[in-house]
């Protein structure tokens, strides 16, 4: 009979900070795995404490905390399979980022990351020491090499594990989403598997922190390359994966592979993901928006519908003697469409009694950006008053476009907990609302069908600050708009760049300027989710007073 070794991967979701729940939720993924006859559990990096946790684990107390829960849970753990989890070690040495394998009561192994990433929103050599490469360890069987997430991306840590008799790479992650992330995953994971010769067990994490939602999408992958097992991205998912030593050495043998949806399946899916998981992580369970009738409170509010479910998303329309019929009825058709709770607060009447208030200073000057700033402030008041009464999170709804040209008003329209499409261009606003209209899946608590109807989507946007505005009277038309964007953003291009690609120059020094005075604005605005690795946040980090300019 050939030797064989079943490892249960526990791909969840932990709670920052909620050291005890995660401690229970390892414990019932053990016990999930013991009575499937694992020889092994295996949850992700930093599970414990959940992941990132930023200056938080430079606390002492909190790591104190970390660690006495590992030694309890290898104590509750003793009779049965092995448990490997993620939590962070503090020794004489200084504070890691460590894997902690635990058997017989007691924690046998210890790996310690030793490639600490320092870009995009990592800051881990801010916060902890590297480790040195940690060898194989045995269970039953199997001696197995533990990478921890970035230790996969360089070949160093699975090559001098490989050459200490590692039979399998167990790699357990805390990979957040962005566009295009898996491919990059998997073709550094890929290269291992290829420079090692061994099979490859890629666990990630699943939910969303702050901005960040990690994605899941765990997998096993065989020497040659090929995929043995592929869990289900943006959920939790227990797997049990079987290994068979053959000739050739172990394998992984074939398991489910998951479906691996479209680009705007995944975005949206994260995007329903990181603004269910801010919330009920935050204590919230209901929400109120704006709704203008346009298009971006619209995809918000399809978003908040499918996170937490339509009655729980409160829909507010704030109309001025700016406001269309169609703008009204376009709001109507969006909330009936979802399901969800509409009602209407008239600014009218405040935006008079400020406007009279403030009439003596204003005295002699012309009306200009000022009073349509008034009209937006007054609603951003009057929501946040029915979020500070009512209990329910107020979510703001710029995309990344607006955002980062300023298009938007600081205390007005920002106002907010938390925006689902902060950085989500205005293009992609109007696709992923297609997308949306022609899809539905079973973890969407919203309605199937059109819930955003054609016309919301078709019809130029607006502000409706004045009388017959338009976005592109202020801002170039948004196809141009988010392919400069694109270039200053997302590829840091030059200006002589984006000129060479076919921009004016005129235009592209305009949208510069607009990008690099509204610092400050997205210093002060509300968190959303991360889709892209130049999200405005830790992604992008710009001084608020820069006076450089690209003279390209």
């Amino acid at each position: 009979m050939a030797a064989t070794f079943r490892l249960t991967l526990a791909q969840l979701n932990p709670v920052l900070g909620a050291i005890a729940a995660n401690t229970e939720k390892a414990h019932a993924a053990w016990l999930a795995g013991k009575e499937a006859g694992a020889d092994m559990v295996a949850l992700p990096e930093m599970f414990l404490t959940g992941y990132q946790t930023q200056d938080l684990v430079m606390k002492p107390a909190f790591v104190r905390d970390a660690m006495a829960a590992v030694d309890a849970l290898a104590a509750r753990c003793a009779d049965g399979p092995a448990l490997g989890i993620g939590a962070p070690l503090a020794d004489a040495t200084g504070l890691y980022n460590a894997w902690h394998v635990l058997q017989g009561g007691k924690v046998v192994a210890v790996m310690r990351k030793h490639h600490l990433p320092n870009d995009t929103v990592f800051d881990e050599k801010r916060l902890f020491r590297p480790g040195d490469i940690s060898g194989p360890y045995r269970i039953g069987p199997l001696r197995i090499g533990t990478p921890i997430c970035e230790d996969a991306w360089h070949d160093d840590v699975a090559e001098a594990q490989a050459e200490s008799g590692a039979q399998i790479l167990l790699v357990p992650n805390g990979s957040p989403y962005s566009r295009g992330r898996f491919d990059t995953r998997m073709n550094h994971m890929v290269a291992r598997v290829v420079e090692t010769g061994l099979p490859l067990v890629y666990l990630n994490m699943v939910g969303g922190q702050d901005d960040q939602v990690f994605d899941g999408a765990s997998f096993a992958l065989n020497p040659g390359g090929s995929m043995a097992a592929l869990l289900p991205g943006f959920e939790e998912a227990l797997a049990h994966l079987d290994f068979e030593e053959t000739a050739d050495g172990w394998r992984a043998l074939p398991a489910r592979l998951a479906p691996m949806p479209d680009a705007w399946e995944r975005d949206y899916h994260a995007m329903v993901l990181g603004t269910r998981d801010y919330l009920h992580k935050s204590g919230f369970s209901r929400v109120l928006l704006g709704l203008s009738g346009g298009v971006d409170s619209a995809l918000v509010a399809a978003i908040a519908a499918d996170a937490l479910g339509p009655e729980n998303v409160h829909c507010i329309m704030l109309p001025s003697r700016f406001t269309s019929a169609t703008s009204l009825a376009d709001a109507g058709a969006v909330a009936q469409a979802l399901g969800c709770p509409l009602d209407t607060v008239p600014i009218s009447a405040p935006q008079e009694a400020v406007t009279g208030a403030l009439a003596p200073l204003f005295t002699g000057l012309p009306e200009d950006v000022t009073e349509e700033n008034i009209q937006s402030r007054l609603r951003g008041l009057l929501l946040m008053a029915i979020s500070n009464k009512t209990g329910a999170m107020l979510l703001t709804t710029g995309n990344k476009s607006e955002v980062a040209v300023g298009y938007a008003t600081i205390y007005g329209d920002m106002n907010g907990g938390f925006n689902p499409i902060k950085d989500l261009y205005k293009t992609r606003v109007f696709e992923t609302c297609r997308w949306r209209n022609a899809n539905h899946r079973p973890w969407m608590q919203g309605p199937a069908g059109t819930v955003i109807p054609p016309q919301v989507i078709d019809k130029p946007p607006t502000a409706e600050l004045r009388e017959n505005q338009r976005d592109d009277d202020s801002l170039p038309p948004y196809p141009e708009l988010d392919a400069i964007l694109d270039g200053l953003v997302e590829r840091d291009a030059s200006v002589a760049d984006l000129v060479a690609e076919g921009h004016a120059r005129a235009t592209v020094k305009r949208v510069e300027h607009l990008l690099y005075i509204s610092e400050w604005k997205r210093f002060q605005s509300a968190p959303g989710v991360r889709l892209t690795q130049k999200a405005f946040w830790l992604d992008r980090r710009y001084p608020m007073v820069n006076r450089w300019r690209d003279g390209g």
